[in-house]
This record gives structure tokens, sequence and C-alpha cells, in this order.
């Protein structure tokens, strides 16, 4: 066989680009020092701060910063990520202690009050819903699974069986950005707890709307 001359077996092969090299210890912790400082500045004051003031917060140059997030979105994504799955964590560990409908009720109210002090945490709950970007999906995906066990256990011992993990996803994101929009600072938890027990009904606001619907209502 002539060199260079293709067998056309190598069009059918798909080209998979080598696995990034691993930082090294002294760029490792550069970024997980951009990442720790966005973390705590974004959820102060929101996505607005400058990539220049993230560096000077994390004690590095903005060239630093800019080899590992190229754009403050970037860097944004990131700490979104992180959030996700530091709620992914909290749900997990609280999935076999007892009384699942409390279990379920706490991690939501826990998720409210982290929110009052986390502005980016409507960010990273509305890029877990259902319609999720292609960056945060595997992170969204882990958290959705982990709170449908809470909501599995929470069912099995009383709550409503039609609700859906991306029901108490749209609540959430919807609560914390009231808490973040109002300046009564009890909205949000009378909010989430006429929620909660809405959760607890067997749906008579749903039977009475389909009974609506129905021909007599019709005339």
């Amino acid at each position: 066989m002539a060199v260079g001359k293709s067998t056309g077996l190598d069009s059918a092969i798909p080209y998979a680009p080598p696995p990034p090299r691993p930082l090294r210890a002294d760029a490792r912790r550069n970024r997980d020092q951009i990442l720790a400082a966005a973390l705590e500045t974004f959820a102060v004051e929101g996505h607005s701060v400058s990539l220049d003031e993230i560096a000077r917060r994390a004690g590095v140059g903005p060239g630093t910063v800019h080899r590992h997030f190229p754009t403050k979105e970037v860097l944004f994504e990131a700490v979104i990520i992180t959030r996700i799955q530091r709620l992914t964590q909290k749900a997990r560990a609280l999935a076999d202690l007892a009384d699942p409908i409390g279990v379920l009720f706490g991690f939501l109210f826990d998720v409210l009050e982290e929110g009052r002090v986390k502005k980016d945490l409507v960010d990273a709950l509305i890029g877990a819903g259902v319609d999720v970007g292609e960056v945060t999906g595997p992170a969204a995906l882990g958290l959705n699974e982990a709170l449908g066990v809470l909501l599995t256990r929470a069912q099995r011992a009383g709550v409503r069986e039609d609700v859906t993990v991306a029901d108490l996803m749209a609540v959430m994101a919807s609560t914390l950005i009231a808490a973040q929009r109002t300046d009564d600072a009890r909205l949000p938890s009378r909010m989430l707890a006429i929620y909660c027990d809405g959760l607890r009904g067997e749906g008579t606001v749903e039977r009475l709307r389909r009974a609506g619907d129905g021909p007599a209502s019709r005339g």
C-alpha cells in the first residue's frame, strides 16, 4: 500500500480531542482562589462585578483570571455549576433521614435562606430547571435526581403524588426572585409555607378547576 494513501477507514473513525492536561499545582491553586472569590463576590453583589475586581479579591493578576476564565460569563457558569453541586451534596446528605416530609420542606427552606444572602442562587436554580443549558446540564441533572429522591420519599409519606421536581424548581426560583424584589423580609417565607401546606393537600383546587370545565359549567 502506498504511503499516505487513504484506506477509507480513517474517515469512519470520529475524531476525539485529547483530554485536557491536568493543571499544575500552582495553576490549580490560582483557579481555586479565583472561583472562591467569585463565589463570594457574586453571592453578595450579583453578576455585575468585573473580572478585574474578582482578580483583586483573589489576589492574582487579571491575566491569570483570563487564562482560566476567558470571559465573565464563563466564570459565572463555573460559579453556577458549583452552587448546583453544593445543593446536590446537601440534598444527598438528607436522603436517609427520618421524617421525609419534614426533610423535603426543611431543604426547601434552607435553600430559601441561603438565597437571601446569595444573589446568584436564583440563576443557579433557573439553570437547574427543566430547560437546562448545555454547560449546566450534567450538574443540573445531579440536583434533579437528588431532589427527586427527597420528593419521592415525601410522596410515599403523604405529599401530593402529582408534584414533580420541575414544580419544586419553579416554585423555589420564583420565591427567591420575590425575596430579592420585596422589602418585606417575611413574604418569601410565607409564600413557601403556603406552597408546602399545599403539597400536603389532595388536589382540591385542581379537582374544582376540572369540575369547572365540565358540561354544566359551559351552560
